[in-house]
């Protein structure tokens, strides 16, 4: 029986099947394996018997998709949730959220919430300004005036949709705007530091529709690009990509794009946004801080498994290897001087 991880609590997978839902426990098999199991997953279940609504996952199906960060599998589009106001806009984290989408080719959706606040007048003009050249959807709602409510309903249609975005904006809010029946819990921001807090404790995907369904995740906002070099950190910019195009490659295949002799973006500052351009430098002084690790430090880690006549297998520890090498050379030397 096949089904899709809806949500993931303590030790318990539940698992939606066209036979219903089921909660389950993980095969001590994948547990050895330490495989990765996270809500999204396709999953082959086992029943102890057919009328028990417990049962055991027993394979996890190839992903199409993946974001390690919240982790989920399976999803065909992320809608960026931001606030125009309380809390401010943040461009940084905005532009953080497009980066991740472009490094795991994942298709993105701005969507600005809150648009009931008054003087928003020119934050709007500025977001369309910047956004709009890129190729970027747009979307302006309000969870309280029902703004965008229905353009943003079809934008799911269809689809498994992440919502992502930093806590307080009102992912909550939106989605209880188009299915107020789940009355998902809110809270306002907070007046001492201005922020969020937050009211989604773990990633659950929930069903809108018989073929739309959003993934709610926690609000997050320690996204870091501390795994790529700093030279690949201009890939997931649309418009540095689109100027190296037009005007052809820096100078330096290694250019980074701050200060360097030939370097195409430096000559085409009209090009690129300076809210983008700030954004970009902060992510390269992260992938920096990668790039020196990986350089003075050893990271290479010894798989879990390995595949043998295109299975995969769980690789015994290079401890327990020892110890039965050392076993098997005793037996020998005892054969021989018997």
């Amino acid at each position: 029986m096949k089904g899709q991880i809806f949500k993931i609590h303590s030790d318990f997978y539940y698992v939606h099947t066209r036979q219903g839902e089921y909660e389950c426990k993980v095969r001590d098999v994948l547990k050895k394996r330490k495989d990765t199991i996270v809500t999204g997953d396709f999953v082959e279940l086992e029943q102890p018997n057919e009328n028990s609504k417990q049962a055991f996952v027993s394979k996890v199906f190839e992903r199409e998709s993946f974001i390690p960060r919240p982790k989920v599998a399976n999803v065909n589009q992320v809608i960026i949730v931001s606030a125009l106001k309380e809390p401010d806009l943040d461009f940084e984290q905005l532009n953080r959220y497009l980066s991740f989408c472009e490094y795991y080719s994942l298709h993105p959706v701005l969507c600005f919430n809150k648009n009931d606040l008054e003087g928003e007048e020119e934050i709007i003009a500025q977001i369309k300004r910047i956004y709009e050249p890129l190729n970027y959807e747009i979307v302006f709602t309000s969870a309280l005036e029902g703004n965008g409510i229905e353009e943003f309903k079809a934008l799911l249609k269809g689809k498994i949709t992440v919502l992502c975005g930093s806590s307080g904006v009102g992912k909550s809010s939106l989605i209880n705007a188009i299915r107020p029946d789940l009355n998902l819990k809110t809270k306002q921001v907070s007046e001492k530091t201005e922020r969020g807090t937050h009211t989604t404790r773990h990633c659950e995907i929930i069903t809108i529709e018989n073929d739309s369904r959003i993934v709610d995740t926690p609000g997050f906002s320690q996204l870091k690009f501390d795994f790529l070099m700093p030279a690949d950190v201009g890939l997931l910019f649309r418009e540095i990509v689109e100027i190296q195009k037009q005007y052809g490659v820096c100078k330096f295949s290694d250019c980074i794009h701050e200060h360097e002799t030939g370097c195409k973006i430096q000559e085409h500052p009209e090009m690129i946004d300076e809210t983008r351009y700030q954004s970009y430098l902060q992510f390269v002084k992260e992938a920096k801080e990668y790039k020196k690790q990986v350089t003075y430090s050893g990271t290479k880690t010894e798989s879990k498994s390995k595949f043998v006549h295109n299975k995969q297998i769980t690789k015994i520890s290079s401890k327990k290897r020892q110890i039965s090498r050392r076993k098997s050379n005793q037996d020998i030397d005892k054969e021989l001087n018997e």
